[in-house]
């Protein structure tokens, strides 16, 4: 069976989600080459940033295919849809945003999130900032 079909599988089944970083890491690699467009592409550069800001960082598989990072804690999500690439933080409206990278989901009282579009540049420093203040939030 081909891995990308596995892949497939494994997302539709669940079989794999919660069980180990190895398995969702691959699953995550997956879901970027399926998507096989700019979406893919964001996807897989917030991923670089998240593991650069946060090397320690957990790659998790949950709720039947939603890319997750942690850190002592849920760092973000990373979701996948037509016209968007959405970066959904856990604890996000406790976190400073000095840069204003949140731009949805900005009315509730826990999460916040990023909503790249096609063609959006991303400012990575600041994207970082906000990784590493995530954690910190989660130490604490």
């Amino acid at each position: 069976m081909k891995k990308a079909t596995m892949a497939a599988k494994e997302r539709k089944g669940g079989s794999k989600e919660g069980k180990g970083a190895e398995s969702a890491s691959r699953l995550i690699d997956a879901r970027i080459k399926e998507l096989g467009d700019w979406r893919g592409a964001t996807l897989a550069r917030v991923r670089i940033l998240i593991k650069q800001a946060e090397p320690e960082v957990v790659e998790e598989w949950k709720w039947r295919g939603v890319p997750v990072w942690s850190h002592a804690g849920m760092i973000c999500t990373g979701e996948t849809y037509k016209n968007v690439v959405k970066l959904t933080f856990a604890k996000g409206a406790s976190l400073e945003d000095p840069s204003g990278l949140f731009n949805s989901s900005l009315e509730g009282n826990t999460r916040r999130a990023i909503d790249f579009h096609e063609g959006h540049k991303i400012d990575e420093k600041a994207l970082k900032a906000l990784i590493r203040a995530a954690v910190a939030l989660n130490r604490s």
